[in-house]
């Protein structure tokens, strides 16, 4: 019984087409669009649904009137292994089952959760070839800029929770789905792996005083620079980048944020820590620091130069 990939996120939204705009900037492919839904997937065919902030269809909100995500739907492996889950949850919560066989339901904080037999697309990508002193990835072949940045997978998601019941929440993912705590980190949140993917974490509750509310969502590209690429595209566009690219120190990705009218932000995410079940968990009494590193500059400041003028400035 194995959850295996996120197989799609649900987002309530003021405006279903400039959500749907946002995504097809980002990179996703639009499969869909009206003014009641819109869908675009990933390389490797998760979808991200975009649908009216008040549709009645929708799970609450746990921040009503703002937009954010609804629900995420996770993929399980087999329908004997979906049934096992939903004869579980049923124990104590309603599970519906809708017309696609997919079941429905809402954890301890009131977000929606919803389980489906997963159905993986083949991964087509071209990785990205570096070359050092003893490695040596491409011959002959200059690197070229990237035409239009495709995110390969949602990697992760990221979901704020009040403090008061943290616990509670947490517990419902790893004994009721079988999740494991790779890295919990006391003052902020804790990460999570699902059993059938190695990235150091898929799912992360970020502890917050009083409120609920979407964090990110993070979708792996196949390199530092379309992390890079990507989000210089999105700036170009017209979106406003949220944090700029550096190194997270939990999962080591290098990232690039960027807010998202759907609700909170998305990253772009490239080499995160693989782990196995020998890893972790990682018990922090304090949060380390974000980042390893964010990109800096003191290029702009104004520093006295006997050498004014030079064409090397």
């Amino acid at each position: 019984m194995s959850i295996e990939r996120i197989e799609s996120v649900t987002y309530g939204v003021e405006d279903v087409d400039e959500c749907a705009r946002f995504f097809s900037d980002f990179g996703l492919t639009l499969q869909e669009q009206s003014p009641e839904r819109a869908v675009l997937t990933t390389q490797v065919g998760q979808t991200v649904v975009l649908r009216p902030i008040d549709d009645p269809d929708l799970p609450p909100s746990v921040e009503p009137g703002s937009p954010g995500i609804r629900e995420v739907v996770w993929g399980v492996d087999s329908q004997a292994s979906l049934e096992a889950l939903v004869a579980d949850l049923s124990t104590d919560r309603e599970v519906a089952i809708d017309a696609d066989g997919v079941a429905h339901t809402l954890d301890e904080t009131g977000y929606g959760v919803a389980l489906a037999v997963t159905k993986p697309e083949d991964m087509n990508f071209d990785v990205r070839r570096y070359n050092s002193r003893g490695r040596v990835e491409r011959w002959n072949e200059s690197h070229t800029a990237i035409p239009q940045i495709r995110p390969i997978r949602i990697c992760h998601v990221a979901l704020n929770i009040p403090k008061e019941g943290r616990w509670e929440a947490v517990h419902f993912y790893l004994d009721r789905l079988n999740f494991r705590a790779t890295d919990i980190v006391k003052p902020m949140g804790v990460f999570m792996q699902i059993e059938g993917d190695d990235d150091q974490h898929n799912f992360l509750l970020c502890h917050r005083p009083d409120r609920a509310g979407t964090n990110h969502t993070s979708y792996e590209v196949s390199g530092f620079d379309d992390v890079i690429e990507g989000g210089n595209h999105m700036i170009e566009k017209g979106w406003r980048e949220a944090r700029r690219l550096g190194r997270h120190t939990v999962g080591s990705n290098v990232f690039r944020f960027i807010h998202c009218p759907a609700g909170g932000r998305v990253e772009y995410a490239a080499d995160m820590d693989r782990v196995d079940d020998t890893y972790g968990p990682n018990v922090h009494e304090t949060t380390p620091p974000h980042h390893i590193w964010v990109l800096e500059t003191n290029r702009d400041a104004r520093v006295p130069n006997t050498s004014e003028g030079s064409a090397l400035a």
